[in-house]
């Protein structure tokens, strides 16, 4: 996986300014986002050669940049969009720092894995100023017809992986992120609010983020964002969520990797450390279905289908009932299937389980069936 890099923002041709120039990660892959807001401003602001740049990043213990040029790096490539990716390191006269790299559009997941980047040839940047890229990156009208454009604007991801050959030890872990550091980075892009243009208020606690990269990522955002009926005030209100669950969210998004529940919250007693994390996961698979993050949603639904308990099954199927998801309630079903007739007791006693009475009947209906195809067989 890899870890977050941060983001730069483009609109109407310029860098957006940010209080942090710089967000460094150790780890030998990451990833930087552009955003390019007011597409058609930019596009016109920029003739062919002349690129917009994003700003500095670190990504393997090197300095990077990324150059999108609008109208294509020259006349030979004018009906293409063209990206290179820049070492900016200071120091100049080292041993060429080797990386491979790709670029993709933020919803393009499938070319975002590091086994997809390993692939990508390894390309030499002898010094400051060398550059690698794609001429023809993409033709710009298949841009202008992009879905990304409802909002007049798309985002660039760039992926880098550095090779080092000379330290085995570095080379053996880097593919892997560690947690604590992309959750540092993610801190650091809440705090500092790096290009951020909508803040959302969840439960007392504020989050900055950015409008294009929430609308590539959910259709949800999009359309609260960008569509007919959009948002148009800076702040948005979200009251019925809990801000950890919001982080979480946020997080994901940006990351591309599943979020730790947070530390802060851990308590010594391990049953309520497991209740926390239980309760956290099925708010976190319901935020995941409000906007329509259907992979965060099978990853909490998976997490919750290896993690049922007799205490918790009625309110996991209830949560499985309500939000559609076949495969955390088919796991339900079969955890009461498999108990003893005093654990089924416990269950039936239950207060969730008399919720599942009253209000889901028909679930009760199919578990019924399931148990009797088994008894018959």
């Amino acid at each position: 996986m890899s870890s977050f890099a941060g983001v730069s923002v483009v609109e109407d041709g310029g860098l957006c300014d940010s209080t942090v120039a710089f967000i460094n990660t150790s780890s030998e892959c990451g990833y930087h986002l552009l955003v390019v807001e007011n597409y058609s401003r930019t596009n016109k602001s920029r003739p062919t050669s002349e690129s917009v740049t994003s700003r500095e990043f670190g990504v393997g213990g090197h300095c990077w940049l990324i150059k999108c040029f609008p109208n294509g790096k020259s006349t030979d490539c004018a009906d293409f969009v063209s990206l290179d990716v820049v070492l900016d390191d200071d120091d100049d006269g080292k041993t060429p720092v080797k990386a491979k790299f790709t670029f993709s559009f933020i919803d393009q997941v499938e070319m975002q894995n590091p086994l997809y980047v390993g692939q990508a040839e390894t390309c030499s940047f002898p010094s400051k100023g060398s550059s690698w890229g794609y001429d023809r990156f993409v033709r710009k009208d298949a841009v202008e017809r992009s879905m990304n454009l409802e909002a007049e604007c798309f985002t660039i991801r760039c992926d880098i992986m550095v090779c080092n050959t000379e330290d085995d030890d570095a080379a053996g872990h880097g593919n892997g992120v560690r947690l604590p550091d992309i959750c540092h980075h993610f801190n650091n892009l809440l705090q500092t609010k790096v290009g951020a243009d909508v803040t959302f208020e969840v439960s007392g606690e504020t989050f900055p983020a950015h409008r294009c990269v929430l609308a590539a990522r959910s259709k949800v955002f999009m359309a609260q964002l960008f569509g007919p009926m959009k948002e148009t005030s800076t702040v948005i209100h979200i009251k019925d969520m809990e801000a950890k669950v919001f982080r979480a969210l946020l997080s994901f998004i940006y990351t591309d990797s599943f979020p730790g529940m947070e530390m802060d919250d851990m308590e010594d007693d391990e049953t309520e450390v497991d209740e926390m994390r239980l309760q956290w996961l099925q708010d976190l698979l319901v935020a995941a279905d409000r906007y329509d993050l259907q992979r965060l949603k099978f990853i909490c639904e998976m997490q919750l289908s290896e993690n049922i308990q007799v205490s918790s099954v009625a309110s996991t199927l209830v949560l499985a009932e309500q939000h559609h998801c076949s495969g955390l309630k088919e796991a339900c079903f079969k955890f009461i299937q498999a108990q003893s007739p005093s654990c089924l007791q416990t269950l039936m006693a239950s207060h969730g389980w008399q919720h599942i009475l009253a209000t889901y009947p028909l679930v009760l209906n199919e578990l019924i069936a399931k148990l009797i195809a088994l008894n018959q067989k």
